[in-house]
């Protein structure tokens, strides 16, 4: 009696958010994008049940989590400081590391200048191999030359099929593999093209696999949408260890790599570079480029002290507030959340007695810095009061503190690093909440304790 054919399950699944269904639909049920959903290949039903799982028991091993010895955390340094610091202290054997950013901003410049620091300290018995599957190796040492760096331990390979870019990197061990980019390559198991939802999932699953089963740290660099966010499926992301942001304005010079996700170290930790035509140039103290140091006291200009991971930086925040000639003034936030900023104006207008309904209030951060803390609160209310006074404030004045909605100053962490930070760039007066100061203060500076809105207004 012949037997019926196996039949085969279809699957899909959603370019952009990676939610799978179980039929085709024109707009995906979970991020609502239109025409993302893709098809996978069929791929048989598996049996169910108890006895289906009992020939895979034998392989498996449980063990306990007491019986399982740590091993020590050993970190290798990249040969660049700040990008060590994004990393939580140096790159660790056997981690996944995924940098996205947008088109030319500098993720393979940055790889490669980390590529020939560490090839240069490792030896030649432990080469750093770089995987291009968008350039060519002629255009990897003409841009290794315009930037003046030494590729004698550095291994180029032209290759895109992850099945052979493995088979390399079991030959050659290196100890930090380069995947350029993750969307460019594929495996031959699946027919699709490469970049599609499937085949990045698949590649980055072999890569982390291969990565986890030795001491080789992998570098993937990852394409960016038009809306910012890493191309492929979010399961991309919850894949590796470290997820790296390159950030940048068009036009300045400075880029800046946060860390969003780490296993490793601090999230939300920032590193800052100078784009230079040596290449990327490291940022030493942060503080110094992002404040003006105005000539005169300028109205709605201030000095912020924020928190980027474990790196106090001061930045400065300004504020522009206009007559409105429109039935809904506008409210305009960059490097911060616009929806606080409505929410901050509503608590100066009920416990400061400021009312901003008829005017426009715009708010930068200045040098594209994204502050996502609360810490920035008090320091935008305070630049705002100013312009709509048309009142400069001090030059040598800092702030920080958050604003709760019935007008308490609020404390933030770590409130005696923020004042350090602020006496070693020649702070001489800061406004800090209550709870923040530290017994005997900081020497040097003068520290006005805030409990409320109101005491701040009063003390500006």
């Amino acid at each position: 009696m012949p037997t019926s054919p196996t039949k085969v399950r279809q699957a899909y699944v959603c370019s952009g958010c990676g939610a799978s269904l179980n039929k085709w639909a024109g707009r995906c049920p979970d991020c609502g994008a239109w025409n993302s959903v893709e098809e996978l290949p069929g791929v048989p039903p598996t049996g169910r049940g108890r006895q289906g799982y009992a020939g895979a028991a034998d392989s498996a091993r449980v063990l306990s989590l007491e019986a399982v010895s740590p091993e020590r955390e050993t970190r290798t340094s990249s040969g660049i400081a700040e990008l060590d610091r994004v990393l939580g202290g140096g790159l660790v054997a056997g981690s996944v590391v995924l940098i996205g950013g947008d088109p030319g901003i500098g993720k393979s410049t940055l790889l490669l200048q980390a590529g020939a620091a560490l090839s240069a300290s490792l030896g030649p018995e432990r080469p750093v191999l770089y995987v291009t599957g968008e350039e060519s190796p002629q255009q990897v040492s003409l841009r290794a030359r315009r930037l003046g760096l030494s590729g004698a331990g550095i291994r180029l390979l032209a290759e895109t099929g992850v099945e052979r870019i493995l088979a390399a990197a079991s030959s050659e061990q290196p100890r930090v593999l380069v995947v350029d980019s993750i969307q460019t390559t594929y495996t031959d198991l699946l027919p699709s093209a490469p970049g599609s939802v499937s085949q990045v999932r698949e590649t980055a699953a072999q890569l982390v696999r291969w990565a986890k089963q030795g001491d080789t740290c992998v570098f993937l660099v990852g394409h960016v949408t038009k809306e910012g966010a890493l191309a492929g499926p979010r399961v991309l992301e919850h894949m590796v260890d470290t997820v790296l942001y390159f950030e940048g304005e068009a036009g300045s010079p400075y880029r800046l790599v946060r860390a969003v996700k780490n296993r490793f170290g601090a999230v939300n930790e920032l590193g800052v570079f100078a784009m230079t035509d040596r290449g990327l140039k490291e940022v030493r103290n942060p503080s110094a480029i992002f404040l003006s140091r105005h000539d005169q006291p300028v109205p709605g200009s201030l000095v912020m002290i924020t928190r980027e991971g474990t790196r106090p930086l001061m930045v400065e925040v300004q504020a522009l507030v206009d007559e409105s000639p429109l039935a809904n003034p506008r409210r305009v936030a960059l490097g911060l959340e616009q929806n606080r900023l409505s929410m901050l104006l509503a608590v100066l207008h009920r416990h400061g007695g400021l009312a901003m309904f008829d005017r426009d209030v715009f708010v930068n951060v200045v040098g594209g810095v994204r502050i996502t803390e609360t810490a920035a609160d008090l320091a935008v209310l305070l630049a705002v009061l100013s312009s709509y006074r048309d009142r400069p404030l001090d030059l040598e004045l800092a702030v920080f503190g958050e604003v709760g909605l019935s007008g308490e100053i609020r404390p933030v962490p770590n409130g005696p690093d923020r004042l350090r930070e602020a006496a070693k760039h020649g702070i001489k007066r800061v406004i800090a909440p209550k709870g923040n100061v530290p017994k005997g203060g900081v020497e040097g500076l003068e520290i006005l304790e805030v409990r409320s809105l109101k005491e701040a207004i009063d003390g500006v």
